[in-house]
């Protein structure tokens, strides 16, 4: 048995997020493992860091795959990419020790959330950014995140209430911004259901005089969805790296 480590990167604007589902095929770990098994004759697992929702894009999604033999070199960036549709790219495979699990060996994950604050959607960011027209104060949005870091129960930022465990680990939130582009780049062990876009929804929230910075940090003491920010839409998210030891 050989153990294969992939990078893949897609635009998830047509998919229902990473996870196969029963009920649809456009699924980005579907789509993997179909491809790959068709090539191959045998039914295969593709198994990736984590999970992405339905409209959320990856440039650095990792996977890992267990075949029964050696494959050529390219295998997986020269002939799946020919058989996978445009949308969804194998930027770099590796050969890795048998044991390696792209989920479980992950130690921390880096996304970023993009912000588009012009009067009218930029026309080819659209798809890759969440509109929001109006000037953000990004000083807010800075002490707002400054509560946020660190080790803490994040009951508040989750949507999923059977979560066996909301403590998180969140290493830095920066926020930058250029003109009517805004960037918020989280990077933390690892991150709950809908986390990063209800954490986006409360800076965005604190950025528009919605509510105080501080507020953030009495979303965490009450483990209070409802004291959180709002969801922000799911195609400003990118999962942008996934880190191991």
């Amino acid at each position: 048995m050989r153990t294969y480590r992939i990078t893949v990167a897609y635009d998830g604007t047509r998919y229902q997020g990473w996870q196969r589902q029963r009920n649809t095929e456009q699924t980005i770990q579907g789509i993997l493992e179909k491809t790959v098994s068709g090539c191959l004759g045998y039914a295969v697992e593709v198994n990736g860091s984590g999970r992405t929702d339905a409209g959320v894009h990856a440039s650095g999604q990792v996977a890992s795959i267990v075949l029964s033999g050696l494959q050529e070199d390219g295998f997986f960036t020269e002939k799946i990419n020919g058989l996978l549709p445009g949308d969804i790219r194998i930027l770099r495979e590796e050969l890795v020790k048998n044991g390696f699990h792209a989920r479980k060996s992950a130690v921390g994950k880096v996304y970023e959330y993009h912000i588009d604050t012009g009067e009218r959607p930029d026309v080819f960011r659209r798809r890759y950014c969440c509109h929001l027209p109006g000037e953000l104060d990004l000083d807010a949005m800075r002490k707002a995140a400054s509560y946020l870091k660190g080790t803490h129960e994040f009951a508040a930022y989750t949507d999923k209430k059977d979560e066996k465990s909301t403590k998180r680990t969140i290493y830095d939130i920066i926020v930058s911004g250029q003109g009517s582009r805004v960037t918020l780049r989280y990077e933390g062990t690892g991150f709950l259901y809908h986390m990063v876009r209800i954490l986006t929804g409360t800076l965005l929230e604190a950025g528009r005089y919605e509510r105080t910075p501080e507020s953030a940090a009495d979303a965490l003491a009450a483990k209070d969805r409802r004291q959180a920010g709002f969801l922000a839409p799911a195609g400003g998210l990118f999962l942008r790296e996934v880190r191991y030891e």
